[in-house]
This record gives C-alpha cells, sequence and structure tokens, in this order.
C-alpha cells in the first residue's frame, strides 16, 4: 500500500441535524456517514473538508492516522466543562494546543514520525472507541488527559528545558484503558510517563454523596438555576451537566491536581529522569537475554551430550542413517545428514578417532562428488576434506 489516511469524526453530546448531515455529505462520496459518525479511508486522493471547521462546528472528537507517520486527535468540549487557562496551561504547544470555537473548547494533540522511527502495521479502525472515555473523564475534573499532553510536547522537545511542569494530576500510575489508549495512538514516551508519574499521588474519586449536591443546588441562586434551565431546554443537559460538576469541583476541591513550588520539575529534568529510565531498562533487556542465552546453550549443550551417548551405543546405525537421507537427494534431507555427521565428528574428537571419521567422510564425498549441493553442505559445515 502506498498511501493511507483514515478520518474519523464522532458526535457525543448530540447528533447531527438533517441539514448538518447534508452538508457533511457534501464533502465525501464515500465516507461511512451516520448522525454520530463519519468515518473515511484514503489509499489515494485527500479529504476535501476541513477537520478543524468540522470539529468546531460539528462533532466532539477527531481522530487522523496516515502511513507516513502523522496522528492527530482533537476533542472537543462544552466550555463551560473546562477553563480554558487551566486547559492552555498544558497545551501550549505545536503538538498539543487548545483553542475557544464558540460555546465549545478544542483540544488538538498531533504527533509525526519525522525520522522514520515507528514501523507501520496498523489501520485507525477502533482507535477513537478506545480513546473516546476519555473524554468524559476530562469533562468530570480528570485532568490526567491534559498533563498527557504536555508530556507529548516534552518529548517532542517543544517544550525548554527550564520551564516548569504544569500541576500533576493524581492517578498518572494507574491510567485507564482510554488513557491507556491515547498514550499508544500519540507515542507518548512510557519512560517519561513512569518519570512524571512518581510524583503523582493515587486516585481517590468518588462520587459526592446525594444530600450534599443537594445542600448546593439549594445556595446557588435562583436567577443562576433559571438560566441554566433554559439552557437545557435550548442545548441539550450534556454541557449544563458539564458546567455543574465542574462548578461543584471548584467548590469542593479535594482530589485536584498537585501544584507545590517544591514539588515542580522541570520538562529537562524529566527527559533526564526518562533517559535514566531508558538507560536501565535497557541494561536489565541486556542481562535478561544473556541470562536466557545460557540458558538455552546450557539445554543445547545437555541434549547434544545425550545424542552422543546415543550415538555411542550404535555409531554404525548412524553412518547408515547418513547414507539413507543423501541417497534421497532431497536438500531438506542433506541438511539432517550433515547435521548428523557434525554429531559423529563430535564423538568422534570426544573418543579419539578423528582419523577413522575423516576417512569415512572422505568416501562420502568420493561416491557423491556430483552432489554439489550436497558438497557445499560438507565444505560449510567444516567436514574433513581429504
Amino acid at each position: 500500500m502506498s498511501e493511507y489516511q483514515y478520518y474519523e469524526f464522532l458526535a457525543v453530546d448530540r447528533p447531527l441535524t438533517a441539514h448538518e448531515l447534508d452538508q457533511v455529505r457534501s464533502l465525501s462520496t464515500r465516507a461511512r456517514i451516520t448522525s454520530t459518525s463519519f468515518v473515511n479511508t484514503y489509499e489515494w486522493g485527500s479529504f476535501r473538508g476541513d477537520p478543524h471547521r468540522l470539529v468546531a462546528n460539528y462533532y466532539d472528537a477527531f481522530l487522523y492516522l496516515a502511513n507516513w507517520g502523522t496522528r492527530q486527535l482533537m476533542i472537543r468540549l462544552p466550555a463551560g466543562s473546562l477553563d480554558l487557562a487551566t486547559v492552555q496551561r498544558y497545551c501550549d504547544s505545536e503538538a498539543a494546543s487548545a483553542r475557544k470555537a464558540g460555546d465549545r473548547i478544542v483540544i488538538d494533540l498531533t504527533d509525526d514520525d519525522e525520522e522514520g522511527e515507528w514501523g507501520w502495521d496498523e489501520d485507525g479502525e477502533g482507535r477513537l472507541a478506545s480513546i473516546i472515555p476519555a473524554r468524559a473523564d476530562l469533562a468530570d475534573g480528570d485532568l490526567r488527559l491534559l498533563y498527557l499532553a504536555w508530556l507529548l510536547a516534552v518529548g517532542r522537545h517543544e517544550i525548554e528545558d527550564g520551564e516548569p511542569e504544569p500541576p500533576v494530576p493524581p492517578g498518572l500510575g494507574t491510567l485507564p484503558a482510554s488513557l491507556a489508549s491515547l498514550v499508544k495512538f500519540l507515542r507518548i514516551d512510557t519512560d517519561l510517563l513512569a518519570a512524571a508519574a512518581e510524583t503523582s499521588p493515587p486516585l481517590t474519586r468518588s462520587e459526592p454523596p446525594p444530600a450534599e449536591l443537594r445542600r448546593w443546588l439549594h445556595g446557588l441562586p435562583t436567577g443562576k438555576k433559571d438560566e441554566l434551565l433554559l439552557r437545557v431546554m435550548h442545548d441539550g443537559d450534556v454541557p449544563v451537566r458539564a458546567e455543574l460538576r465542574r462548578r461543584f469541583r471548584a467548590a469542593h476541591p479535594a482530589g485536584a491536581p498537585t501544584d507545590d513550588p517544591a514539588d515542580t520539575r522541570t520538562a529537562g529534568q524529566l527527559r533526564k529522569a526518562a533517559g535514566t529510565r531508558w538507560t536501565e531498562r535497557q541494561r536489565v533487556a541486556q542481562q535478561q537475554r544473556a541470562a536466557e542465552q545460557g540458558r538455552q546453550e546450557r539445554a543445547e549443550q545437555a541434549a547434544r551430550e545425550r545424542r552422543l551417548i546415543q550415538l555411542a551405543a550404535a555409531p554404525e546405525q548412524a553412518w547408515q542413517q547418513v547414507t539413507a537421507l543423501i541417497e534421497t537427494k532431497k536438500p531438506r534431507e542433506y541438511d539432517a545428514a550433515v547435521k548428523l555427521l557434525t554429531e559423529l565428528a563430535a564423538l568422534g574428537e570426544r573418543d579419539g578417532r578423528q582419523p577413522e571419521f575423516a576417512k569415512r567422510v572422505q568416501l562420502l564425498r568420493q561416491a557423491h562428488q556430483r552432489k554439489p549441493s550436497l558438497m557445499d553442505r560438507f565444505d560449510r559445515a567444516g567436514l574433513p576434506t581429504g
């Protein structure tokens, strides 16, 4: 396949209207389009639409994947669920950015394999579905997605060494499946993530008791409640629910990301810690490979010794088997014959009968000198020539 581009858009908060569907369908005649999704794959040509405009106007999520190494994810949320300044504290780079689009906030994450370090062995189907639950968690106050966006930029060296990290959210050491999929999709450095997680406390999140929610809602001004109800009638309940949850979290800030200057690290420190982890992983892996190689060599040596004991008990039978294998005139049987001869060579060396072994091999060479393939195998195995 010379080219592969995968586009997927997803509407989460509300389905597209009939008019919106007509506008989207005008962009592609081959895409799979429903009221909540748009999926298309290109093996030649390109998408005529503008993903940024489609996300701004219609869709809550977008995923793009190309076989030359580009990967992009956009997530749109109601502005009431997040503070744009907070989002931009994490997303202020080329790889990770955020912007306002009407009454929505759009987070845009991109990774390019500029040096061709990653092989191509996958497509885009199912990717967005595995990531999209992280959107709801983010709207509910889980800022781990934003911190991962910042790590993406750190790993791409778009953040200066001296730049301090933003507040570290809890739970970086135990990511849910959706965020693990995001890490894999955007190829975020896992050593960098492990280094960052060292100062991330465990996630202890639970739903507030209904009585506490009731007391808080009772304290909201009547005018604000009327405004929220009108918005539910006009925009639906998702944006309003998101704003209410954000307001409640602001009033009950338990479990917020840590922002203690004493714990703050710089991007350079995190990259250095990640490099140390990578070096240690390579050292351990090398030790494990060496131990496994030693184990295999010992197992092979033990098997060889058992085989030599068997050959010593019936050497003539082994020579007859060599002759039978050669007479088949089949390459695979030639290989088996040569392997058996190398074992007989080891047996002759062990028992001090190398001259006899060499003489018998020479007889085989004379008898089968018109079999160049066999003679080549004899030579490559280092069998006696005379």
